[in-house]
């Protein structure tokens, strides 16, 4: 499986998503999905749907809520990466405020047109939908306060890169709030070379370890892994027959091996 083979799957994946909600044939049994699905539920509270579209949730794919962890102040820039159908930016936006801007970058057609949609309802006028890749970022160098990201940088075949280009962007001082799906310990290999958990977040999914290191050698410091959710064999076994995956592993080879977790780095300050 190529670099550009996930990148054809992941996009076709999510074209697909965006439609289902726009189509607005397939609503009430998103949510249902959505609720049932152990990596996707409950992430968002009450408060946080009400304050954004509807289709903006429907849409939403993360493994966590970046924009609840990270510590937005008003007047920041903020970048989301792979910003789906916009309800990270959006949170994001009354976050920083009026006098703030946040970026939703993304590489399929139809969750910019989404994400536009609800940037549209929800009356946003301090956000900017973006094509294009998180391997190249489409923003000058030291454009941006903070890079948020749900469960997107491990969907890239090239995470070097990814980090690389969160670098460039970011400000000196700048910093990384994500929410990804890591690993702990090894995994099968039945789950590494399946095309299908590559684009649902497992198969392409960092060890914990390793997402340190990365980051380290890309050049940020103060590097932080927090579990946010740990899943058990019977929620990975939950998310696979909610996809319709079938897998052939032992418990031992998945309990405990899968988690949300929050990163966090920070660009070094200017000397």
């Amino acid at each position: 499986m190529t670099a550009n083979d996930i990148k054809k799957n992941v996009k076709q994946r999510y074209a697909k998503e965006a439609l289902k909600v726009t189509s607005g044939c397939c609503g009430a049994s998103r949510v249902d999905t959505q609720r049932s699905d152990p990596m996707t539920n409950r992430i968002y509270d009450k408060l946080q749907r009400e304050q954004v579209p509807e289709t903006a949730v429907l849409a939403s794919l993360g493994c966590g809520n970046p924009t609840a962890l990270a510590e937005l102040e008003p007047g920041e820039v903020v970048l989301d990466l792979g910003s789906g159908g916009g309800i990270d930016v959006l949170l994001s936006a009354r976050r920083v405020g009026p006098f703030g801007k946040v970026y939703g970058l993304d590489m399929t057609d139809e969750m910019i047109a989404l994400a536009n949609e609800n940037k549209r309802k929800a009356g946003a006028t301090n956000v900017e939908f973006l094509k294009g890749d998180i391997e190249d970022i489409p923003l000058p160098d030291r454009s941006v306060d903070v890079v948020i990201s749900n469960c997107v940088i491990n969907l890239s075949a090239d995470k070097n890169q990814v980090l690389r280009e969160i670098f460039r962007v970011l400000k000196p001082g700048g910093r990384v709030a994500v929410s990804d799906i890591v690993t702990r310990g090894s995994v099968s290999p039945e789950i590494r070379r399946r095309s299908d958990l590559w684009v649902r977040c497992a198969a392409g999914a960092l060890e914990e370890s390793d997402y340190r290191g990365k980051l380290a050698a890309a050049g940020f410091h103060d590097v932080d892994v927090e579990p946010t959710r740990i899943f058990g064999a019977q929620d990975v076994r939950d998310f696979l027959d909610n996809q319709e995956i079938q897998v052939d592993v032992g418990d031992a080879e998945i309990d405990g091996k899968f988690m949300s977790a929050f990163i966090r780095a920070t660009k070094p300050a200017a000397p």
